[in-house]
């Protein structure tokens, strides 16, 4: 049986990690690897790592049990990039999306493990006008182009960072940031017709609770107050619905402004 073939059906669970460590080297300074090896995913997705591929120590992950690893980075040094992390060798890896100005960001990757693929987004902020033209425009065409992979690929799992707060419920202050570029009405709306479109948000599958968030503000002591933000989803396409075993939120861990999250599939039949 082929090593891929065994990671995807012969284990318990399937655990995918997500992260937005804002920086990646500014992370690992701050132990990130050393999390890595406790919190153990068997793959993990990182958004905004902001370095090339040439700029890192590859060995370290590595060593910490990860000797597949792919990185896209922006165009532009120290902005953007996302990256997979994995303990099997995938099947193969998609850099981007195709479309070019999204492409040159360095904003989607994507891996096949058996049936299911697995994709690190991070997806456009909008801290202005002409960046929420931009954040606009990438939500539209990036729901085209998940529409037709679901054709092609119907076991997807998009995780990461997506820069908008779903409901009242994701946000520490919704009447305050109502006008507020991550939870604005037109980027609510469009989140809310991505899960629609047919996908699970993993976390509030299993937990509707209030006051679950996955960035604060360095300002003002806000992750502290719990004051934040939830921003970061792992959604899940809604063929893989009965696999779906677990997905948390590990604000414990402390090497970015967002903290990880984490979900499981259980085994294939």
């Amino acid at each position: 049986m082929a090593a891929n073939a065994y990671f995807c059906t012969k284990i318990n669970r399937l655990k995918i990690a997500s992260y937005n460590v804002n920086g990646i080297r500014a992370a690992i300074r701050k132990g990130f690897l050393d999390w890595l090896v406790l919190a153990g995913p068997d793959v993990i997705c990182l958004q905004e790592t902001k370095a090339m591929k040439e700029q890192l120590d590859l060995e370290a992950f590595e060593k910490a049990g990860y000797p597949y690893h792919y990185w896209f980075s922006a165009e532009k040094k120290g902005y953007s990039g996302v990256a997979i992390l994995s303990r099997q060798r995938p099947d193969h890896v998609a850099y981007g999306t195709g479309i070019g100005y999204m492409d040159a960001e360095g904003r989607n990757i994507r891996a096949d493990f058996g049936g299911v693929s697995i994709m690190s987004l991070y997806l456009p902020s909008g801290t202005n006008i002409a960046r929420l033209d931009h954040k606009l425009q990438y939500m539209a065409d990036f729901q085209a182009y998940v529409d037709s992979l679901k054709r092609e690929i119907p076991e997807l799992v998009i995780c990461g960072d997506y820069n908008i707060c779903h409901r009242p419920i994701d946000i520490h202050d919704p009447v305050r940031n109502k006008n507020v570029s991550g939870f604005l009405p037109v980027e609510r709306e469009w989140i809310g017709n991505f899960i629609d479109s047919g996908f699970i948000d993993s976390f509030r599958h299993f937990n509707p609770d209030p006051h679950h968030y996955t960035w604060w503000t360095y300002r003002a002591g806000a992750r502290a107050k719990n004051k934040g933000w939830r921003l970061d989803y792992g959604m899940v396409s809604r063929p893989l619905e009965d696999r779906l075993a677990r997905s948390v939120i590990l604000p414990e861990a402390r090497h970015s402004d967002h903290c990880p999250i984490m979900l499981e599939l259980s085994e294939s039949y």
